[in-house]
């Protein structure tokens, strides 16, 4: 065979697949947070919570979740809390580092009667420091649903509260429309055990805008707009976990 043919069909071996998708690889993460703890260490503090069971409602996410225990810590404390909750939100997270977490030990042990998730938006950007390159909207929004099946399949006796992308930036920016796109999609998934809440409308005022009192960098939520969290998801919360509690005949999570 000539040369340059045989170098023609080794093309498409040598390049990537064009249907990859990297949000739905998982993959670790080599990461500094403010608090000088790396990615890896914040990982095995969160399999060895695991290990040591006792937890009734688990939240999974990204930078959003994880500043529950500083930001909005006397809210958790307050509202979440009393509920048995725990916190396996990791900053700077996207899809497929949620999934390898997911993959390596966050869920082994654990019998919760709910599961809330919350990630995504940050596949939506590319990320600093690292340069790794923003995901689409369907990128996103397969691996937002290999993180639900992965924790259906780990923890299949769970009731899963998927919430929606939360609003951020201007109403004209195309993150918006992203997110919008986004929540339709995720709204659409039928799964048992699976519930998606939206509660973006919380969040904003009647023209579309975010009140920086409620979010300041217009994507993180300040302590108030923790509290309205809190507050929407209060009432799903209850019914779920008594729905969890009817399925399996009563009990605590550390019972189970």
């Amino acid at each position: 065979m000539p040369t340059a043919k045989l170098a023609l069909l080794l093309v498409p071996l040598l390049l990537p697949s064009a249907a990859a998708n990297p949000a739905v690889e998982p993959v670790p993460r080599e990461h500094f947070g403010a608090d000088r703890r790396s990615w890896p260490e914040r990982h095995a503090e969160y399999v060895a919570e695991a290990r040591r069971g006792g937890i009734d409602v688990l939240f999974l996410g990204d930078s959003i979740t994880d500043l529950w225990r500083s930001v909005g810590r006397a809210v958790w404390d307050r509202r979440l809390a009393p509920l048995r909750s725990a916190n396996f939100g990791l900053d700077g997270d996207r899809t497929q580092h949620l999934l390898w977490r997911l993959r390596h030990g966050e869920l082994e042990g654990l019998s919760p009667r709910v599961v809330v998730i919350l990630i995504g938006t940050g596949n939506l950007m590319v990320q600093h420091g690292t340069g790794l390159p923003r995901n689409s909207v369907p990128e996103t929004i397969a691996g937002i649903t290999a993180v639900v099946d992965t924790v259906q399949e780990k923890l299949p006796r769970a009731q899963v509260l998927l919430l929606g992308l939360l609003p951020r930036n201007a109403p004209e920016s195309p993150y918006r429309r992203e997110v919008a796109e986004i929540n339709r999609a995720l709204g659409a998934l039928r799964r048992d055990r699976l519930h998606f809440l939206d509660i973006g409308a919380s969040f904003l005022e009647a023209d579309g805008t975010l009140p920086v009192a409620l979010m300041p960098d217009l994507l993180h939520p300040s302590e108030a707009g923790y509290a309205v969290w809190a507050e929407a998801i209060a009432g799903p919360l209850d019914r779920l976990r008594a729905l969890a509690e009817a399925e399996s005949g009563g009990g605590t999570a550390a019972g189970r």
